[in-house]
């Protein structure tokens, strides 16, 4: 067997969904566009919470900016009115504006009367430095990549170095998608489900903690060994990497609540090795699907029991569960890619074939 078809390790005592990925939350759809020609090594992801018109039946959500050192667009007004109102895009720095653009053209095809009878829409963009392997001036991301990504959204979700992650580094070693869930039992047998997808993009070799396991100055050296640059996700000495964290419940949670659980992302970030570094860019965003925030007045707003704040300490831990698991996918996933100038990030299975051993050996 190769070290590739080896188990990840499981991260805390909560049951992972069917595919332990963030379309374990029923309705919720992923899909990728990756490009991969050269020195062009980028793409974008696209997370669906329902597969209707989000711009006519927002999701409600909700953001945490852990360290703001990032560049996406839409934050602000989901801050104020607490909705999603389009299908959530990551990509590029440098491709933010052309993703946005993309998303408001699709909401104006699909609702003519948008910005004219109807409010503007919101596009949501997020964005990692994927400029260490990719040439970012090129700006290679369009319209098309944006469109085929949405069509692509499935429930099975392709991890490592794809869609937006193709050029995505981490720890020194090949980042990119990862994606994970968890299973939360709640007060009278209720079980709600949490997802998590990352765009990871972080970490310095030497802080790497994998399900618990310090293995960072092990990867430092056999990095240093092959003269890797061990620097984080732009290849560095200092730390100008960045994350993105996916959060997605169908527990009914209003946008107080999903605030609350988006910033628990930042535990399973942290139990990784990260500490926010000053040059990275960690956002994360939450979103529940038990209902929907219709666009027009004249329609009816939904009638729903929230969830008490008291039962909720079962999904924070869902989040911080499946946010370190999905890391521990991206890197777990990933394949080695080349890109511009030469520039090269190995997979961390490629510098480390022993690592499943170690992480069964028992800790001292």
């Amino acid at each position: 067997m190769s070290v590739r078809d080896a188990t990840p390790p499981h991260v805390g005592t909560l049951t992972a969904g069917p595919r332990n990925a963030i379309t374990d939350v029923a309705g919720v759809s992923v899909g990728h566009a990756t490009l991969a020609d050269g020195s062009v090594q980028t793409g974008v992801t696209v997370v669906r919470p329902h597969a209707g018109d989000l711009y006519r039946d927002r999701v409600p959500a909700a953001a945490s900016v852990i360290n703001g050192f990032g560049k996406s667009i839409g934050l602000v007004q989901v801050e104020e009115l607490g909705v999603i109102e389009t299908p959530i895009a990551l990509t590029n720095t440098f491709s933010v504006a052309a993703v946005a653009e993309a998303q408001i053209r699709q909401t104006i095809a699909a609702n003519p009367q948008c910005g004219r009878r109807l409010p503007t829409v919101n596009p949501l963009v997020f964005e990692c430095n994927d400029g260490y392997l990719n040439d970012i001036q090129a700006m290679a991301v369009g319209d098309l990549h944006y469109r085929g990504a949405c069509a692509a959204a499935g429930p099975d979700v392709a991890e490592g170095a794809v869609g937006a992650g193709r050029g995505m580094a981490s720890f020194g070693v090949k980042g990119g998608i990862g994606t994970a869930s968890r299973r939360a039992e709640v007060a009278n047998g209720r079980v709600f489900t949490v997802g998590a997808l990352v765009l990871a993009n972080f970490g310095r070799a030497a802080q790497l903690i994998l399900a618990g396991r310090a293995i960072g100055p092990v990867l430092a050296e056999r990095l240093a060994a092959t003269r890797e640059d061990a620097a984080g996700g732009e290849g560095e000495a200092q730390e100008k990497g960045s994350i993105i964290l996916l959060i997605a419940t169908d527990a009914p949670l209003d946008t107080r609540q999903l605030r609350r659980l988006s910033l628990r992302s930042a535990a399973g970030l942290a139990r990784t090795g990260s500490v926010f570094g000053h040059g990275s860019g960690d956002i994360a965003l939450a979103f529940s699907t038990a209902y929907t925030l219709p666009q027009e007045a004249a329609r009816p707003m939904p009638a729903i029991a929230m969830l008490n704040d008291a039962l909720i300490d079962p999904l924070f831990q869902a989040v911080a569960d499946s946010t370190e698991q999905a890391i521990i996918h991206a890197l777990w996933r990933a394949e080695t890619v080349t890109g511009r100038d030469g520039h090269r990030r190995q997979a961390l299975l490629e510098v480390m074939p022993d690592l499943p051993s170690l992480l069964s050996e028992r800790t001292p």
